[in-house]
């Protein structure tokens, strides 16, 4: 399981990260929807609900993801990425260290790291498996974090980093071309497909981008 997990996160390209949807009943729908679309990772981010809440959506999340053999990751909880069967689980640089999250998740799942600065992604803890640089353009999911701009992204694929990394940060289907000439392989994105009209037709475009068509 562990060199399956690691090999699907290196070929992975698009990475979107969700809350449980305001409707319950749309979210198996939602995931399946992109998830056929070509998403390789979905990430479950609940910033403040209750450990129980969280294990309830991970099973729809977890199901969606082993249909499609996608990777299912938890945001900030290692705890919980274990209990629910997660393939990972992803911290920022304020939570628990990633040295710290790998004594409670074993060698099997993933983590990855938020970074901001050049010097963070630089200086990157090495049990992370893979890194996330950005934000790219502000973004109302990171209130009161300063934009990077697309040096971040330049910096970063300018690096010979082994592990994967994504561009993440108000990326949507305006802009990804850009992101792209910058250096980026592969991105993550939130708004651009939870609040898009057609979340599978908006995958689909990103995906594009990334192909350069």
């Amino acid at each position: 399981m562990t060199a399956s997990r690691r090999e699907r996160l290196r070929s992975s390209r698009l990475y979107v990260v969700t809350d449980a949807r305001s409707d319950a009943g749309d979210l198996e729908p939602f995931l399946d929807a992109i998830l056929s679309a070509g998403c390789d990772v979905i990430q479950l981010r609940e910033k403040d609900a209750e450990a129980g809440d969280v294990l309830r959506w991970a099973e729809v999340f977890r199901r969606a993801a082993d249909r499609h053999r996608a990777l299912f990751v938890i945001n900030d909880r290692p705890d919980l990425a274990v209990a629910a069967g997660a393939d990972g689980v992803h911290v920022g640089q304020n939570d628990l260290p990633a040295a710290w999250a790998r004594r409670i998740v074993g060698d099997d799942l993933l983590i990855g790291l938020s970074t901001h600065t050049a010097e963070q992604f630089d200086a990157a803890a090495p049990e992370a498996d893979y890194l996330c640089a950005g934000p790219v353009h502000e973004t109302p999911t990171k209130p009161g974090r300063p934009a990077t701009g697309l040096e971040l992204v330049r910096h970063a694929a300018a690096r010979a980093q082994p592990r994967p990394w994504f561009a993440i940060g108000g990326i949507d289907t305006g802009n990804v071309d850009a992101v792209v000439a910058a250096g980026a392989k592969r991105i993550a994105v939130v708004r651009a497909v939870t609040r898009a009209g057609d979340a599978a037709r908006a995958v689909s475009e990103l995906l594009a981008g990334l192909d350069g068509r």
